[in-house]
């Protein structure tokens, strides 16, 4: 499927079908992350129930350290 990440299109593999698969596809399942989807934002606890689907907006935001 296609979705809008960040602004750019990208094509995820089949097995990617929730925002908790995702956030695991770019290794962020660990990190503090705020996610977007069509204009929402997912809470955090539904990350593993939130579905994925081909067109979707995903914007996905996690914080960095430093000094």
């Amino acid at each position: 499927m296609i979705v809008q990440l960040n602004g750019k299109k990208v094509e995820l593999a089949e097995e990617i079908t929730t925002v908790r698969a995702l956030l695991a596809s770019y290794s962020l399942q660990e990190k503090i992350v705020i996610v977007e989807r069509n204009g929402d934002i997912i809470d955090r606890s539904a990350y593993e129930q939130t579905p994925i689907a081909d067109g979707d907006r995903i914007e996905i935001v996690h914080f960095v350290g430093g000094g």
